[in-house]
């Protein structure tokens, strides 16, 4: 268990004893700290702020985070693929069989799909996913945005105030990206995904961006993601590894399947970036990314381990095998190149 930050108070004896009794009473031992934290937080804008609007926003930010936990929680053990794309593709369109077309096969492959919970390609990726099998993050709009009729389970239907915490569930709760063609809305969130994974703000994830047939949606937008961006010294040439084009729903699926394939997921302790697997590689892998990837270390290599501390008192993940480097937490564009070389073994 972690400590309360102790000079983090209110500073009034009465109210931080009222806090501490409590956090005591609505909390597990692992998590009071944290909870009392939060209730320190929320007195303190109690007494700072004078401005209604703030008090309103951080009360819904709030209430939209906790029950989008509660929502997903039962489901965390489950890997999810969001599926973003635009609300006015008509049914006929190439990108909404598509999408369904997708959402079908993922689901049979045993994950779950997440939608933005609108018509159009959010539509198709409700529909096409199995009984039970997939969520909807819709977001309260004056126009278009009304939830669609695929949606099996009301209690998987989520409705946001805020599109910045609808944001944040995307990525938190979800273990892969498709991205379809779309206006304004899906580019943010493609680029919002990449920027995050290409900043270590994301753990990292498969994003496939898919062109349906007659489609030159993606070629045309990687034209000047090359010619604008990596040419002119804006990203990296690496960091164009974050994503793949694919044209047909199999290629996703089989990009997705792989990138979990021997991967299971990264964290970082005390300086060390620990990457979990779902089974031991060969030492001739090993040695192959010691080689071929020691540009992003900055010292040491990369070698087998057995769980951190860390992970042992929070019971991470203990039986499964380990890989720990000192990456430079910059390259991670060339990380998803190592993640998929693993991949291969």
């Amino acid at each position: 268990m972690e400590k309360f930050l102790k000079d983090y108070e209110v500073g009034d004896q009465l109210l931080d004893n009222v806090i501490r009794d409590l956090a005591k009473k609505s909390s597990s031992l692992e998590t009071e700290y944290l909870l009392r934290e939060i209730l320190t937080t929320s007195v303190k804008l109690g007494k700072e702020s004078v401005d209604r609007g703030d008090l309103k926003l951080v009360n819904n930010t709030l209430k939209e985070l906790r029950y989008s936990f509660k929502v997903f929680s039962p489901y965390r053990a489950v890997k999810k693929v969001i599926i973003f794309g635009s609300a006015r593709s008509k049914n006929k369109s190439a990108e909404y069989k598509m999408s369904e077309e997708l959402s079908r096969k993922l689901s049979a492959k045993g994950f779950m799909i997440v939608t933005g919970g609108g018509p159009g390609v959010m539509e198709a990726g409700n529909k096409g996913a199995g009984l039970g099998k997939d969520f909807a993050l819709n977001i309260r709009l004056p126009f278009e945005q009304m939830p669609n009729p695929y949606i099996d389970e009301k209690e998987k239907l989520i409705n946001f105030k805020y599109f910045f915490t609808r944001k944040l569930i995307f990525v938190k709760e979800t273990d892969a990206t498709a991205l379809f063609p779309g206006g304004f809305g899906t580019l943010d969130e493609g680029f919002e995904m990449i920027t995050l994974m290409q900043t270590g703000k994301s753990r990292p994830r498969p994003i496939v961006l898919m062109e349906p047939k007659g489609s030159v949606y993606w070629k045309s937008w990687m034209s000047f993601i090359k010619s604008q961006l990596a040419k002119k010294g804006f990203i990296k040439n690496e960091d164009l590894s974050l994503f793949k084009i694919v044209r047909t729903t199999d290629q996703a699926v089989e990009y997705i399947e792989n990138f979990y394939r021997v991967y299971h997921s990264i964290r970082y302790v005390l300086g060390l970036a620990v990457i979990r697997l779902n089974r031991q590689i060969s030492g001739k892998t090993l040695k192959l990314i010691n080689r071929k990837f020691k540009d992003i270390l900055t010292g040491g290599q990369i070698e087998v381990s057995s769980p951190t501390p860390k992970e042992i008192q929070e019971k991470e993940f203990l039986d499964l095998p380990r890989l720990v480097m000192n990456f430079n937490l910059r390259d991670y564009g060339r990380l998803c190149e190592m993640i998929q070389v693993i991949n291969k073994d």
